[in-house]
């Protein structure tokens, strides 16, 4: 069953189209979901708490702050003199990319801090903002992060995943690779892979079975590479998440038309898409696609 949905947005104030309105261009595959929900922020959850925004990385000015939960597992909307987007920060007073952090004091004493995720330097969040139902990253997961350029999202997904998941993060570039690697020497969680994702046979030692593959290769090519790695590491009736770049792929036709296209190519590899957001204003001419994999049939009769 699906959560509760509220009305309001999830930060980043000042923008017609922004965050608290709907998410632009949605639209959903078969009956799964609606794909062009509203940024909102779930119901109110226990243990909400009050604080400061400490010293340097705060929110505006040490302004008071309220953390929710937002109705994705693991992410919470800041609520301040600006909403924000955050995530628990499993490594409290560091930063990854010089965002900023929220510490806030529960009833019993005790600091929780969480670091701000900004939707124009993330294209997770700006998905999540977008309104996409569901991205399958929740606490626990074992996720493949294809394309994790110097960890600025994966760093996100390891505060969501938590101590009991895992990101395997696969990068081509040695230099952002360099990044990475430094990034997860504090978080336990993830394995930086510094290998090209078109050949995934040279890493298949490293990697388990995992429940999502979230793919940002940016490749005119990316259908098949998210298709092979699936092959290899993604369970049956596991999910993907692929970010398309239309110009990466087709600069010559409409991004809705290299959608629909990319769409048909993951349709004919067995991934089954259940809803399409484009991820306006954060980044032009951006989809965000997510699906299933190799569905039962069971599970296919229920959706």
């Amino acid at each position: 069953m699906r959560p509760p949905r509220g009305r309001g947005g999830g930060g980043f104030r000042g923008r017609s189209d922004g965050p608290g309105g709907r998410g632009r261009g949605g639209r959903s595959f078969g009956d799964a979901g609606r794909g062009r929900g509203r940024g909102d922020r779930g119901g109110r959850g226990p243990g909400r708490g009050r604080g400061v925004g400490r010293g340097r990385g705060g929110m505006k000015g040490g302004s008071k702050v309220m953390v929710e939960p937002h109705r994705h597992q693991g992410v919470f909307i800041a609520k301040g003199k600006e909403d924000a987007l955050v995530t628990k920060n499993m490594v409290p007073g560091e930063a990854v990319y010089g965002e900023k952090r929220v510490s806030v004091q529960n009833e019993d004493g005790t600091k929780i801090e969480y670091r701000v995720w900004n939707p124009f330097r993330s294209k997770l969040a700006a998905a999540i903002l977008g309104g996409v139902d569901n991205v399958w990253i929740v606490p626990g997961a074992r996720v493949l992060y294809l394309g994790a350029a110097s960890g600025t999202t994966v760093s996100h997904v390891s505060d969501i995943v938590g101590p009991t998941g895992v990101v395997y993060a696969v990068e081509f570039s040695h230099r952002s690779g360099r990044d990475l690697v430094n990034m997860a020497k504090k978080r336990t969680n993830i394995i930086p892979i510094i290998e090209d994702a078109r050949h995934p046979a040279k890493y298949r030692m490293l990697v388990g079975m995992v429940d999502v593959i979230f793919s940002d290769v940016a490749q005119p090519d990316q259908a098949r590479i998210l298709a092979l790695n699936a092959s290899y590491f993604l369970k049956n009736g596991g999910h993907f998440v692929i970010s398309i770049k239309a110009n990466c792929i087709d600069s010559t036709v409409p991004a809705e038309a290299v959608f629909a296209q990319e769409v048909k190519k993951l349709q004919q590899d067995q991934f089954k898409p259940s809803e399409q957001v484009t991820l306006e204003p954060f980044e032009r001419d951006h989809a965000c696609v997510v699906g299933g994999y190799r569905v039962p049939k069971k599970q296919k009769a229920a959706a």
